[in-house]
């Protein structure tokens, strides 16, 4: 079983991007599940997401303690929580930010990044990509696309199938180049 916790705040899409990640899963014939925690629920309040894929049925039903992977939509959020809290040693990390990972300057995040394998851990402009693409400051599904060329629990193909069953049109195809954007983002960085 893979699991993925996502971290961001009220507005960006944290419960509708653990929801199309699994939704990409089922799409390539998976077991998945995706759920929220939600703490005071408005604009801007921290909240957490999770995504359990699987080959077999999915029995658990609580929060995810010990992620492989964490999407953090809000780098903010790492002068406020312990965001990486349980991070698996081989786990991924993926930030939402145009900054690298040593300008962040946080010590739980350098701590974390310590442990995880070489390019296990990327910074990605989703926002940035969000705002070119979708006209919005919405990075889910730039981060989704980062996900799917960094991990590779998914294809880049299923999450694009995701996003536009979750966002028909014409949001729906923008929000799938901000996608494609940052899956090739991430192709490049592994190429360098």
């Amino acid at each position: 079983m893979f699991e993925v916790r996502i971290h961001g705040r009220g507005g960006q899409g944290v419960v509708t991007a653990a929801e199309m990640l699994s939704v990409a899963a089922f799409l390539e014939g998976k077991h998945a599940q995706a759920f929220p925690s939600f703490g005071s629920e408005r604009m801007g309040a921290p909240v957490v997401a999770f995504c359990r894929i699987s080959d077999r049925e999915i029995r658990l039903r609580e929060p995810i303690q010990r992620p492989d992977a964490l999407i953090v939509q809000d780098p903010t959020l790492f002068g406020a929580l312990d965001v990486t809290e349980g991070l698996k040693p081989d786990g991924y990390l993926m930030v939402n930010t145009a900054r690298s990972l040593a300008e962040i300057r946080e010590p739980r995040l350098d701590a974390a990044i310590a442990r995880l394998p070489t390019g296990h851990a990327a910074t990605i402009p989703a926002t940035e990509l969000a705002i070119k693409h979708i006209n919005r400051p919405a990075p889910n599904t730039a981060l989704l696309g980062a996900f799917a060329g960094k991990v590779g629990v998914v294809s880049l193909d299923s999450v694009i199938e995701a996003i536009r069953r979750a966002f028909p049109g014409k949001v729906g195809e923008a929000n799938v180049e901000a996608a494609r954007a940052a899956h090739a983002l991430v192709a490049a960085q592994a190429e360098a």
